[in-house]
Protein backbone atom coordinates (compact mmCIF):
# COMPACT_ATOMS: atom_id res chain seq x y z
CA UNK A 1 0.00 0.00 0.00
CA UNK A 2 1.17 3.55 -0.34
CA UNK A 3 2.45 5.68 2.44
CA UNK A 4 4.23 9.11 2.53
CA UNK A 5 7.34 8.71 4.23
CA UNK A 6 10.74 10.43 4.94
CA UNK A 7 11.70 13.05 3.60
CA UNK A 8 9.62 13.29 0.49
CA UNK A 9 6.70 14.07 3.06
CA UNK A 10 8.24 15.83 5.15
CA UNK A 11 9.14 18.17 2.60
CA UNK A 12 5.77 19.31 1.78
CA UNK A 13 4.65 19.50 5.54
CA UNK A 14 7.48 21.91 5.67
CA UNK A 15 6.83 23.79 2.51
CA UNK A 16 2.72 24.29 3.86
CA UNK A 17 4.69 25.48 7.38
CA UNK A 18 6.70 27.60 5.31
CA UNK A 19 3.85 29.54 3.55
CA UNK A 20 2.35 30.39 6.55
CA UNK A 21 5.06 32.33 8.34
CA UNK A 22 6.90 35.35 8.32
CA UNK A 23 10.41 35.87 6.46
CA UNK A 24 12.45 35.24 9.92
CA UNK A 25 10.55 32.10 10.70
CA UNK A 26 11.23 30.99 6.97
CA UNK A 27 15.04 31.39 7.32
CA UNK A 28 14.89 29.19 10.44
CA UNK A 29 13.07 26.75 8.55
CA UNK A 30 15.03 26.24 5.97
CA UNK A 31 18.24 26.17 7.73
CA UNK A 32 17.11 23.29 10.39
CA UNK A 33 15.62 21.53 6.95
CA UNK A 34 18.85 22.18 5.44
CA UNK A 35 21.14 20.87 8.51
CA UNK A 36 20.13 17.32 8.56
CA UNK A 37 20.92 17.34 12.26
CA UNK A 38 17.74 17.30 13.62
CA UNK A 39 15.40 14.34 13.86
CA UNK A 40 12.31 13.74 11.63
CA UNK A 41 9.81 11.33 12.62
CA UNK A 42 8.95 8.44 10.40
CA UNK A 43 5.74 6.36 9.93
CA UNK A 44 3.01 5.92 13.35
CA UNK A 45 5.26 8.20 15.87
CA UNK A 46 7.84 5.18 16.65
CA UNK A 47 10.84 5.80 14.79
CA UNK A 48 13.35 9.07 14.64
CA UNK A 49 15.63 9.35 11.50
CA UNK A 50 18.94 11.31 11.03
CA UNK A 51 20.80 11.90 8.57
CA UNK A 52 24.34 10.70 8.38
CA UNK A 53 26.35 12.72 6.48
CA UNK A 54 29.08 10.43 6.09
CA UNK A 55 27.10 7.58 4.22
CA UNK A 56 25.46 10.40 2.14
CA UNK A 57 26.03 11.56 -1.32
CA UNK A 58 24.55 14.73 -2.79
CA UNK A 59 25.08 17.74 -5.19
CA UNK A 60 27.60 19.36 -5.70
CA UNK A 61 29.27 16.04 -4.87
CA UNK A 62 31.72 16.98 -3.10
CA UNK A 63 34.12 14.13 -1.19
CA UNK A 64 33.78 11.99 -4.10
CA UNK A 65 37.06 10.63 -5.96
CA UNK A 66 39.77 7.77 -6.23
CA UNK A 67 41.81 9.12 -3.95
CA UNK A 68 42.03 7.92 0.11
CA UNK A 69 41.20 11.15 1.75
CA UNK A 70 37.35 10.48 0.02
CA UNK A 71 34.55 9.69 1.50
CA UNK A 72 33.45 8.27 -1.95
CA UNK A 73 35.22 6.41 -4.45
CA UNK A 74 34.64 6.26 -8.39
CA UNK A 75 35.76 2.88 -9.89
CA UNK A 76 35.81 1.81 -13.74
CA UNK A 77 34.17 4.21 -16.23
CA UNK A 78 31.72 6.00 -13.23
CA UNK A 79 32.12 9.79 -13.53
CA UNK A 80 31.12 12.66 -11.76
CA UNK A 81 28.93 15.49 -13.53
CA UNK A 82 27.35 18.55 -12.27
CA UNK A 83 23.90 17.00 -12.18
CA UNK A 84 24.33 13.55 -11.54
CA UNK A 85 26.98 10.72 -10.99
CA UNK A 86 27.23 8.38 -14.18
CA UNK A 87 28.18 5.20 -13.45
CA UNK A 88 28.18 3.60 -16.87
CA UNK A 89 27.16 5.81 -20.34
CA UNK A 90 25.08 4.72 -23.04
CA UNK A 91 27.71 2.73 -24.85
CA UNK A 92 28.39 -1.13 -24.88
CA UNK A 93 30.83 -3.10 -22.61
CA UNK A 94 30.91 -0.20 -19.61
CA UNK A 95 30.94 -1.12 -15.90
CA UNK A 96 31.18 1.61 -12.69
CA UNK A 97 30.71 1.87 -9.48
CA UNK A 98 30.46 4.20 -6.60
CA UNK A 99 31.78 3.42 -3.23
CA UNK A 100 31.73 4.46 0.36
CA UNK A 101 35.00 4.64 2.42
CA UNK A 102 33.27 4.53 5.49
CA UNK A 103 31.64 1.11 6.90
CA UNK A 104 28.47 1.49 8.27
CA UNK A 105 28.15 0.65 12.27
CA UNK A 106 24.97 1.61 12.60
CA UNK A 107 22.36 -0.77 13.96
CA UNK A 108 18.95 0.54 12.21
CA UNK A 109 18.98 2.50 9.05
CA UNK A 110 17.17 3.90 5.72
CA UNK A 111 18.88 4.20 2.53
CA UNK A 112 17.26 6.83 -0.15
CA UNK A 113 18.23 6.31 -3.64
CA UNK A 114 17.48 9.23 -5.98
CA UNK A 115 18.84 7.71 -9.70
CA UNK A 116 17.92 7.35 -13.15
CA UNK A 117 18.18 5.00 -15.85
CA UNK A 118 17.47 6.42 -19.86
CA UNK A 119 18.77 5.73 -23.12
CA UNK A 120 18.29 5.61 -26.78
CA UNK A 121 17.56 1.41 -26.49
CA UNK A 122 13.53 0.70 -27.43
CA UNK A 123 11.98 -2.63 -25.66
CA UNK A 124 13.95 -4.95 -24.24
CA UNK A 125 17.03 -3.60 -26.08
CA UNK A 126 18.69 -2.03 -23.57
CA UNK A 127 20.26 -3.03 -20.14
CA UNK A 128 21.26 -4.31 -17.72
CA UNK A 129 20.66 -2.04 -14.69
CA UNK A 130 21.93 -1.57 -11.24
CA UNK A 131 22.67 -2.45 -8.33
CA UNK A 132 22.72 -0.93 -4.44
CA UNK A 133 25.29 -2.80 -2.36
CA UNK A 134 25.62 -2.96 1.33
CA UNK A 135 28.28 -5.47 1.65
CA UNK A 136 31.60 -6.32 3.38
CA UNK A 137 34.06 -5.78 0.73
CA UNK A 138 34.28 -2.82 -1.70
CA UNK A 139 35.48 -1.80 -5.10
CA UNK A 140 35.75 -5.29 -6.53
CA UNK A 141 35.18 -5.64 -10.03
CA UNK A 142 32.72 -8.30 -11.11
CA UNK A 143 30.09 -9.92 -13.59
CA UNK A 144 27.09 -8.76 -10.73
CA UNK A 145 26.19 -5.58 -11.99
CA UNK A 146 29.37 -4.50 -12.35
CA UNK A 147 30.24 -5.97 -8.64
CA UNK A 148 32.15 -9.24 -7.44
CA UNK A 149 30.15 -13.08 -7.16
CA UNK A 150 29.91 -14.55 -4.12
CA UNK A 151 29.82 -11.15 -2.17
CA UNK A 152 28.81 -11.01 0.92
CA UNK A 153 26.10 -8.89 2.92
CA UNK A 154 22.90 -7.53 0.47
CA UNK A 155 22.46 -6.92 -2.76
CA UNK A 156 19.47 -5.37 -4.22
CA UNK A 157 19.11 -4.93 -8.36
CA UNK A 158 17.18 -2.86 -10.33
CA UNK A 159 17.14 -5.24 -13.68
CA UNK A 160 16.12 -3.85 -16.94
CA UNK A 161 17.03 -6.74 -19.72
CA UNK A 162 15.06 -10.22 -18.88
CA UNK A 163 17.92 -12.81 -19.42
CA UNK A 164 15.49 -15.66 -18.42
CA UNK A 165 12.71 -14.82 -21.14
CA UNK A 166 15.31 -14.80 -23.81
CA UNK A 167 16.23 -18.23 -22.61
CA UNK A 168 12.57 -19.46 -22.34
CA UNK A 169 11.57 -17.88 -25.84
CA UNK A 170 14.89 -19.75 -27.76
CA UNK A 171 13.85 -23.21 -25.33
CA UNK A 172 9.85 -23.16 -26.49
CA UNK A 173 11.24 -22.20 -30.04
CA UNK A 174 13.41 -25.85 -29.84
CA UNK A 175 10.79 -27.88 -27.84
CA UNK A 176 7.58 -26.25 -28.59
CA UNK A 177 6.69 -25.78 -25.03
CA UNK A 178 4.94 -22.72 -23.30
CA UNK A 179 7.36 -20.57 -20.86
CA UNK A 180 6.54 -20.43 -17.01
CA UNK A 181 4.99 -17.70 -15.26
CA UNK A 182 7.20 -15.06 -16.09
CA UNK A 183 8.54 -11.53 -14.32
CA UNK A 184 7.84 -7.64 -16.44
CA UNK A 185 11.16 -6.03 -16.71
CA UNK A 186 12.80 -3.58 -15.31
CA UNK A 187 12.92 -5.83 -11.98
CA UNK A 188 13.77 -5.10 -8.55
CA UNK A 189 15.17 -8.03 -6.13
CA UNK A 190 16.84 -8.25 -3.43
CA UNK A 191 19.57 -11.10 -2.49
CA UNK A 192 21.21 -12.00 0.72
CA UNK A 193 24.83 -14.04 0.47
CA UNK A 194 27.24 -15.26 2.55
CA UNK A 195 29.67 -16.05 0.27
CA UNK A 196 28.78 -19.13 -1.26
CA UNK A 197 26.28 -18.34 -3.53
CA UNK A 198 26.72 -17.50 -6.95
CA UNK A 199 24.12 -14.81 -8.87
CA UNK A 200 22.12 -16.85 -11.86
CA UNK A 201 22.43 -14.36 -14.73
CA UNK A 202 20.66 -16.29 -17.42
CA UNK A 203 17.66 -16.87 -14.93
CA UNK A 204 17.76 -13.44 -13.57
CA UNK A 205 18.58 -14.01 -9.97
CA UNK A 206 15.68 -16.12 -9.51
CA UNK A 207 17.33 -18.89 -7.74
CA UNK A 208 18.54 -17.12 -4.72
CA UNK A 209 16.20 -13.72 -4.85
CA UNK A 210 14.28 -13.04 -1.43
CA UNK A 211 11.17 -11.30 -3.14
CA UNK A 212 10.84 -9.08 -5.97
CA UNK A 213 8.43 -6.56 -8.27
CA UNK A 214 8.18 -4.69 -10.92
CA UNK A 215 9.23 -1.21 -11.66
CA UNK A 216 9.29 0.62 -14.81
CA UNK A 217 11.58 3.08 -13.98
CA UNK A 218 13.29 4.05 -17.95
CA UNK A 219 13.19 7.05 -19.70
CA UNK A 220 10.69 8.65 -17.11
CA UNK A 221 10.60 12.60 -17.05
CA UNK A 222 9.90 12.80 -13.48
CA UNK A 223 12.62 11.61 -10.52
CA UNK A 224 12.62 8.16 -9.07
CA UNK A 225 13.95 6.74 -5.86
CA UNK A 226 13.91 3.42 -4.09
CA UNK A 227 14.60 3.12 -0.41
CA UNK A 228 16.13 0.42 1.38
CA UNK A 229 15.10 0.29 5.30
CA UNK A 230 16.69 -2.48 7.78
CA UNK A 231 15.18 -2.43 11.43
CA UNK A 232 15.03 -4.70 13.83
CA UNK A 233 15.78 -8.08 11.16
CA UNK A 234 13.55 -6.63 8.79
CA UNK A 235 14.15 -5.73 5.30
CA UNK A 236 11.74 -3.52 3.25
CA UNK A 237 12.30 -1.69 0.43
CA UNK A 238 10.26 0.65 -1.01
CA UNK A 239 9.87 2.61 -4.30
CA UNK A 240 8.59 5.92 -5.96
CA UNK A 241 8.22 5.77 -9.08
CA UNK A 242 5.29 7.22 -10.03
CA UNK A 243 6.06 10.98 -9.56
CA UNK A 244 3.36 11.37 -6.94
CA UNK A 245 5.25 11.48 -3.92
CA UNK A 246 4.54 7.83 -2.36
CA UNK A 247 6.74 4.94 -1.37
CA UNK A 248 4.83 1.61 -2.52
CA UNK A 249 5.54 -1.38 -1.15
CA UNK A 250 8.16 -3.93 -3.03
CA UNK A 251 9.89 -6.00 -0.64
CA UNK A 252 9.25 -6.88 2.71
CA UNK A 253 11.25 -9.97 4.41
CA UNK A 254 11.79 -10.53 8.45
CA UNK A 255 14.10 -12.15 10.34
CA UNK A 256 17.24 -11.01 7.89
CA UNK A 257 20.44 -10.35 9.59
CA UNK A 258 23.12 -8.38 8.63
CA UNK A 259 26.68 -7.94 10.42
CA UNK A 260 27.44 -4.15 11.14
CA UNK A 261 30.48 -2.96 9.79
CA UNK A 262 29.80 -3.17 5.73
CA UNK A 263 30.43 -0.63 3.16
CA UNK A 264 27.15 0.62 0.82
CA UNK A 265 27.80 1.09 -2.74
CA UNK A 266 26.53 1.06 -6.10
CA UNK A 267 27.35 0.10 -9.54
CA UNK A 268 26.21 -1.01 -12.90
CA UNK A 269 27.28 -2.96 -16.33
CA UNK A 270 26.66 -2.80 -19.60
CA UNK A 271 26.97 -5.66 -22.26
CA UNK A 272 25.45 -5.77 -25.92
CA UNK A 273 22.86 -3.69 -24.83
CA UNK A 274 23.13 -0.50 -22.67
CA UNK A 275 21.87 2.38 -21.01
CA UNK A 276 22.94 5.60 -19.07
CA UNK A 277 22.47 4.70 -14.89
CA UNK A 278 22.70 8.03 -13.45
CA UNK A 279 22.95 8.04 -9.70
CA UNK A 280 22.00 11.46 -8.65
CA UNK A 281 22.20 10.98 -4.85
CA UNK A 282 22.57 8.33 -1.76
CA UNK A 283 21.25 9.56 1.71
CA UNK A 284 21.12 7.26 4.44
CA UNK A 285 19.54 8.00 7.58
CA UNK A 286 20.17 6.49 11.53
CA UNK A 287 16.79 4.94 12.69
CA UNK A 288 16.18 5.12 15.92
CA UNK A 289 13.75 2.78 17.08
CA UNK A 290 13.04 1.55 21.13
CA UNK A 291 13.79 -2.28 21.56
CA UNK A 292 12.63 -4.53 24.61
CA UNK A 293 15.44 -5.98 27.16
CA UNK A 294 14.06 -9.53 24.80
CA UNK A 295 14.73 -7.25 21.78
CA UNK A 296 18.09 -6.34 22.85
CA UNK A 297 19.01 -10.12 23.85
CA UNK A 298 17.40 -11.56 20.60
CA UNK A 299 18.82 -8.76 18.34
CA UNK A 300 22.69 -9.16 19.14
CA UNK A 301 25.47 -8.75 16.48
CA UNK A 302 26.21 -11.15 13.83
CA UNK A 303 28.99 -12.11 11.93
CA UNK A 304 28.04 -13.77 9.08
CA UNK A 305 24.59 -12.61 6.69
CA UNK A 306 21.22 -14.49 6.44
CA UNK A 307 17.94 -15.12 6.49
CA UNK A 308 15.57 -16.84 9.03
CA UNK A 309 13.94 -20.33 7.63
CA UNK A 310 16.15 -19.64 4.48
CA UNK A 311 19.07 -22.44 4.54
CA UNK A 312 21.81 -20.72 2.78
CA UNK A 313 24.84 -23.49 2.21
CA UNK A 314 27.79 -23.52 5.29
CA UNK A 315 30.88 -21.41 4.86
CA UNK A 316 33.96 -22.91 5.83
CA UNK A 317 35.95 -20.19 7.89
CA UNK A 318 39.59 -19.90 6.57
CA UNK A 319 41.86 -20.95 9.06
CA UNK A 320 43.67 -17.92 11.09
CA UNK A 321 47.43 -16.93 10.24
CA UNK A 322 50.15 -18.66 12.15
CA UNK A 323 52.06 -15.89 14.29
CA UNK A 324 56.24 -16.43 13.86
CA UNK A 325 56.61 -18.12 17.21
CA UNK A 326 53.96 -20.75 16.43
CA UNK A 327 55.73 -21.26 13.16
CA UNK A 328 59.13 -21.44 14.80
CA UNK A 329 57.64 -24.13 17.25
CA UNK A 330 56.63 -26.39 14.77
CA UNK A 331 59.57 -26.39 12.58
CA UNK A 332 61.62 -27.24 15.64
CA UNK A 333 59.29 -29.68 17.06
CA UNK A 334 59.37 -31.17 13.50
CA UNK A 335 63.10 -31.33 12.94
CA UNK A 336 63.18 -33.34 16.83
CA UNK A 337 60.86 -35.31 16.56
CA UNK A 338 62.62 -36.57 12.86
CA UNK A 339 65.93 -36.28 14.56
CA UNK A 340 64.65 -38.74 16.90
CA UNK A 341 62.62 -40.89 14.40
CA UNK A 342 66.06 -41.43 12.58
CA UNK A 343 68.35 -42.39 15.37
CA UNK A 344 65.90 -44.85 16.70
CA UNK A 345 65.91 -46.37 13.53
CA UNK A 346 69.53 -46.26 13.20
CA UNK A 347 69.50 -48.27 16.48
CA UNK A 348 66.87 -50.72 15.73
CA UNK A 349 68.93 -51.46 12.71
CA UNK A 350 72.22 -52.18 14.24
CA UNK A 351 70.27 -54.40 16.58
CA UNK A 352 68.36 -56.37 13.90
CA UNK A 353 72.29 -56.79 11.92
CA UNK A 354 73.96 -58.01 15.28
CA UNK A 355 70.94 -60.56 15.65
CA UNK A 356 71.54 -61.59 12.24
CA UNK A 357 75.16 -62.24 12.68
CA UNK A 358 74.78 -64.01 15.83
CA UNK A 359 72.46 -66.47 13.71
CA UNK A 360 74.78 -66.78 11.14
CA UNK A 361 77.29 -68.45 13.10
Amino acid sequence: MAATLGPLGSWQQWRRCLSARDGSRMLLLLLLLGSGQGPQQVGAGQTFEYLKREHSLSKPYQGVGTGSSSLWNLMGNAMVMTQYIRLTPDMQSKQGALWNRVPCFLRDWELQVHFKIHGQGKKNLHGDGLAIWYTKDRMQPGPVFGNMDKFVGLGVFVDTYPNEEKQQEVMAQKRRYSPGVQRVFPYISAMVNNGSLSYDHERDGRPTELGGCTAIVRNLHYDTFLVIRYVKRHLTIMMDIDGKHEWRDCIEVPGVRLPRGYYFGTSSITGDLSDNHDVISLKLFELTVERTPEEEKLHRDVFLPSVDNMKLPEMTAPLPPLSGLALFLIVFFSLVFSVFAIVIGIILYNKWQEQSRKRFY
